[in-house]
């Protein structure tokens, strides 16, 4: 049975990390340390800054910060266009959401990605596993002493 065209997908990720919510939240909102687990960026944390992130394979994401709660949320944009035309399969339009939710060891991080048509398996696939790669990426980080 084939999906309507209107319907989308979304990738969550979820872990847990035996920190504050302020320290992943540095990590999710300096640029310097959002490169080291991420992408090279020129992220600032404002509501309508608009940023890029670009990846070692030479592709660039464009991105626009939608809301920010300080220590608890973060929402941006995360749209790659290799061409212009919006039915290309590899064209992604989607919102990235990072939730941190205090626990009684450290952190809950729920990190959504929504946006992906039905007609976008391949790039729905690169972002499961891509995400889970960032987050492992993060938790080295966050690991380092500061």
């Amino acid at each position: 049975m084939n999906q309507p065209a209107t319907e989308t997908r979304s990738v969550v990720v979820e872990r847990e990390f035996p920190f504050a919510p302020e320290k992943l939240w540095r990590a999710l909102t300096q640029p310097h340390l959002i490169e080291e687990w991420l992408m090279k960026n020129d992220f600032k944390p404002t509501v309508g800054h608009h940023f890029n992130l670009r990846g070692e394979w030479g592709g660039v994401l464009d991105c626009e910060v939608l809301a920010i709660e300080p220590n608890k949320m973060l929402s941006y944009t995360w749209n790659f266009a290799q061409d212009e035309a919006p039915s290309n399969p590899m064209r992604v339009v989607s919102v990235v959401t990072f939730t941190l939710t205090p626990t009684g060891t450290g952190t809950h991080l729920r990190m959504e990605q929504s946006g992906f048509r039905a007609d976008q398996p391949k790039a729905f696939g690169g972002a499961k596993f891509g995400w889970q790669k960032f987050l492992e990426n993060l938790g080295q980080l966050l690991a380092r002493p500061d």
